[in-house]
């Protein structure tokens, strides 16, 4: 796997299609949300997380016993509660990089940067933090002829306090699908944490989803640049639709649930003509691995 945030500077073998391959997204293992969440303070609340770090450790012990291995594991946001400047932020931050830092070493890690990370109205401070401690809110990367892109959503919820920064992944962004374009991959999959709609393009505004107005802006660039599909957390809840060919995956949580799903991690299979997924809870994932149907469509065509 290759990445970069500025000039693409790729060795070709990740450019080429060398058959079906899978990889991991989990979300939102939000340290210190189960605590707060069932005290109904959100806000102070988040004083524990040992029932975090044991769902995320089952995680990481899922993925690690998975045969093949994933080319790779990315967690699509919010990896602790703690807002920038908060008590135990950093606490957080540093049992969850204890935990995850058992990820078999040949399975990369790719992190995306939720409002939790960076704060409800990032700033060019709380992002340059996130960037210290988790590595670039926005970056490209290729694997296996198909392009990736990790974006940083916030600066679409609210980039007031950084409105540069917006313009900067913006003008960023039209770049790096114009090298999409002409490199031909067979896919283009995006990341970011809050979902551009939970299951209707054109639904109501919402904590849950962008504004209707940005949301369709981004849709409609996504649809002309072919993109496939976008994969985000946020909601706790498996959710999900689509724009004119474009699915919008959403995942529920590793760590607190605000729905019925289960605490969970998803299995995208990507082939050449298509890409499909499926939500394990933590303990099927774990006990029985993935099953045959994505297996054999990983077996074709090698």
């Amino acid at each position: 796997m290759l990445s970069d945030k500025g000039l693409l500077r790729f060795a070709d073998a990740e450019y080429q299609w060398k058959g079906p391959f899978y990889f991991i997204q989990g979300a939102d293992p939000q340290f210190g949300l189960i605590k707060a969440w069932a005290q109904g303070d959100t806000n102070n609340g988040d004083d524990e997380w040992g029932e975090e770090i044991k769902l995320t450790e089952q995680a990481v012990q899922a993925v690690n016993k998975l045969n093949p291995k994933p080319k790779f594991f990315v967690l699509c946001g919010d990896l602790v509660h703690g807002m920038p400047g908060t008590r135990w932020k950093k606490n957080q931050e540093q049992d969850l990089k204890n935990v995850l830092k058992n990820t078999d070493q040949d399975i990369p890690l790719v992190f995306v940067s939720g409002n939790h990370d960076i704060g409800n109205t990032p700033s060019r401070e709380t992002i340059d933090d996130y960037c210290q401690n988790w590595g670039d809110d926005y970056f490209s990367f290729w694997v296996g002829g198909v392009f990736f892109l990790v974006l940083n959503s916030q600066l679409y919820f609210d980039s007031s306090k950084c409105p540069e920064l917006r313009q900067a992944q913006d003008a960023w962004l039209d770049e790096q699908l114009a090298v999409a374009a002409k490199q031909k991959c067979k896919h283009i999959i995006v990341f970011q944490h809050i979902p551009l709609f939970l299951s209707q393009p054109d639904e109501d505004d919402d904590y849950f989803n962008l504004e209707k107005s940005v949301r369709q802006q981004i849709m409609e660039k996504f649809h002309k640049a072919g993109i496939r599909a976008v994969f985000s957390g946020h909601y706790h809840r498996n959710a999900g639709g689509s724009y004119k060919g474009l699915e919008m995956v959403v995942s529920s949580a590793i760590g607190c649930q605000l729905g019925k799903d289960t605490h969970g991690l998803r299995v995208v299979v990507v082939t050449e003509e298509k890409v499909v997924h499926r939500y394990y809870s933590l303990t099927d994932l774990g006990s029985r691995g993935i099953e045959k149907e994505l297996l054999d469509m990983l077996a074709k065509q090698k």
